[in-house]
């Protein structure tokens, strides 16, 4: 069973006003890393969303016949950084415009996904995608899918907080661009 769905209401505290978001942007060690980085962020798990297979493995999602791709669930304080934010350090943290894949990794279980949880954060994605477009940030397309939210679940222990536990581990991701204000 997954941990979320995205039915799932977890129960909060009245005060509680956290929120969550899922991207999928290549392998899953550094996306964990970088968002984990931004102040705001609360928690990381990573995991597998997307796909048609309960309870996947990392082996079976690496076969590719899953559907699912390598994800990060993230919960975040609104107050201190919004979904607004949070799209943009996305888009910025990996290449958009590469279809089932993110640097050396290849497959779809790579593939940039955004999987929204209410029609505003739909609305949000699509506006910051128009925007990139427009502005001509990138020089191919944008591919990144925006997806309702499915079931998320947690990948196996030893691929949480993967970089934190191995600082020299592989990492995709520039994460001194964390620390750069967003354009």
């Amino acid at each position: 069973m997954p941990l979320f769905s995205p039915q799932d209401t977890p129960i909060q505290a009245e005060t509680d006003t956290r929120q969550a978001a899922i991207f999928a942007a290549g392998c899953f060690w550094g996306t964990e890393e970088y968002f984990r980085r931004l102040p705001g962020v609360l928690s990381t798990i990573v995991g597998y969303c997307g796909g048609t297979t309960p309870n996947p493995t990392y082996e079976q999602v690496c076969t590719g016949t899953t559907g699912h791709a390598e994800s990060l669930r993230i919960e975040f304080d609104p107050a201190k950084i919004s979904y607004d934010q949070l799209v943009r350090h996305f888009f910025r943290m990996h290449d958009p415009t590469q279809r089932n894949r993110q640097g050396a990794d290849f497959g779809t279980h790579y593939r940039s996904i955004i999987f929204y949880q209410s029609d505003e954060q739909r609305a949000i994605s699509e506006k910051i995608i128009a925007e990139l477009t427009e502005e001509g940030r990138y020089s191919k397309p944008i591919v990144t899918e925006l997806v309702p939210a499915m079931p998320f679940y947690p990948a196996e222990e030893y691929h949480q907080n993967y970089l934190r536990k191995n600082p020299s581990g592989y990492c995709h991701v520039d994460l001194s661009l964390v620390t750069k204000p967003l354009e």
